[in-house]
Formats: structure tokens, sequence, C-alpha cells
């Protein structure tokens, strides 16, 4: 799987582990629509489905089941990955620290004592026992505000891996939309001439090795059809990463500007 700063074009291939050629392209959002079309690929990305879907030979067994299967990967392990950094993602130590913070500055309290007399009671201890209380607070909420600074670093390098992660995840699902095209395309020619054919030969002659050829060719259609419904299951599972992200990120960033808040005030 490539690393997010080398993030690959979408590219159709029969080869289930394909080596990278080009850098990345940054894929725009795209509205989900009912019915699957190529309004969101460019003239170059529609040229290649129409090249890939003339390449797709039913009759190669082997070529069908592997069909789309590198793309399926990469985004099962994107997924995954996604999953680990939520998992990973542990914010209460930084509330905890937040928390903490308060806590110590309200601490802080020059307690002056009370009655008639407490004036003239001698003012040297009251201060020095002041600045010993200070300097304490001061040090515990130095200490702490050195850790809610680093964690607000690494917040904000997670935002900015995070953004890298939805045009990765972008990326893969018009990968497996090309695939899916691609595939249609030829299924739905493949039915609509040999098949046919074959149908209407088998009833004219009424051979049985006529029957078989027929049947055997829409037995291939029907488990490529197959492959492609469980192409666009991983389909699917795109287009639901797309969210999780973007719902991460948002929390990050809300935990960002509260330390950072926390650490002015």
């Amino acid at each position: 799987m490539s690393t997010l700063d080398e993030m690959e074009m979408p590219t159709l291939t029969f080869d289930p582990t394909p080596e990278p050629e080009e850098k990345a392209q940054v894929v725009p959002v795209q509205e989900e629509k009912a019915k699957l079309d190529d309004s969101m690929l460019n003239d170059k990305e529609r040229q290649m489905v129409e090249s890939f879907a003339k390449q797709i030979d039913l009759h190669n067994t082997n070529g069908i089941l592997q069909y789309g299967a590198g793309a399926q990967k990469k985004m099962a392990d994107f997924s995954e990955k996604t999953l680990e950094n939520v998992r990973s993602k542990d914010l209460g130590e930084i509330g905890y620290l937040l928390t903490s913070v308060v806590t110590e500055l309200k601490t802080f309290d020059a307690e002056e004592e009370k009655g008639p007399f407490s004036f003239f009671k001698k003012s040297t201890n009251k201060i020095n026992a002041m600045k010993a209380k200070y300097d304490k607070a001061e040090v515990n909420v130095n200490k702490i505000c050195d850790v809610l600074d680093g964690h607000q670093r690494q917040l904000l390098k997670d935002i900015a891996i995070l953004d890298q992660m939805y045009a990765q995840n972008l990326n893969y699902f018009k990968e497996l939309t090309m695939y899916i095209l691609a595939g249609k395309k030829k299924l739905e020619l493949v039915r609509s001439t040999e098949l046919r054919d074959l149908q209407n030969k088998a009833q004219m002659t009424g051979k049985a090795e006529d029957a078989q050829a027929a049947k055997d060719l829409e037995d291939l259609c029907n488990r490529f059809e197959k492959k492609l419904y469980d192409l666009e299951l991983t389909r699917m599972v795109s287009i639901q990463t797309a969210p999780q992200i973007r719902m991460l990120q948002n929390s990050d960033s809300v935990m960002a500007e509260k330390i950072q808040s926390t650490l002015v005030n």
C-alpha cells in the first residue's frame, strides 16, 4: 500500500498487485448518485475505462477472479488503517490535563487570615507562604502546559494527515468506480451480442452443444456480475469512510482549539 505522501492515481490493471507509476492527483469531492455513471471522470479516465473494458475476457477464469482485487485490497488496508487511527486516539488524557490547569489555578488562593487582630500578625510569614504557594502552582501549571503544547502539535499533524487520507480515500473511490464501469460496459456488450447470438443459434439448431455453449457463457456473465457486485460493496466502504475521517478530523480540531484557548488565557 502506498504511503500518504505517495498517493497513486486511479489505475486499471489485471495484475492485482501493480507497481505505482505516477504521483496521485487530488480527486474532487463528488456527490454520490443513485445510478452509477461516468460524470465524475475526466476525458482521459473515460478513455481508460473504454480501453480497459475491451481487454476484459470473461473466458479468462483467473483474470475475472482477480478483477479489481488490487483496488479492493488497497481499500481494505486503508479502512483498517483508518480504524486503527480511531482506536489509538485517546483524547481523555488531554481533557484531564485541561481540567488540571483550571484546578491548579483555583487552588492557588492567598487565604487571608480572618479575625480582628489578623492585620497585626507577622506579614513576613504570610508573604513567604504566598510566594511558596505561587511557585508551586507555577511549576505545576507550566509542566501541564508543556505537555498540552506537545499534544497540540501532534493534533495539528494528525489533522494534516487526515486531509491526505481523505484525498486518498476519494482516489480509491474513483478507482473502484472505474473498474465497475468498465466491467458493466463489457458485461452489457457480451450479453447483447455474443450471448444473444449463441442463444439464437441454440434455438435454431436445437443441438445440445450449442445450448451448452450458450449456458456456459451465461454462467460466466453471472459470475462476473457477482464480482462487480463485490466491487460495489467495497466501493460503499469508501463512501462510508469519508465522513468517518472528517468526524475524526473535526474532533482533533476542536481539541486543538481548546488547548490553544487554555494556553493563551
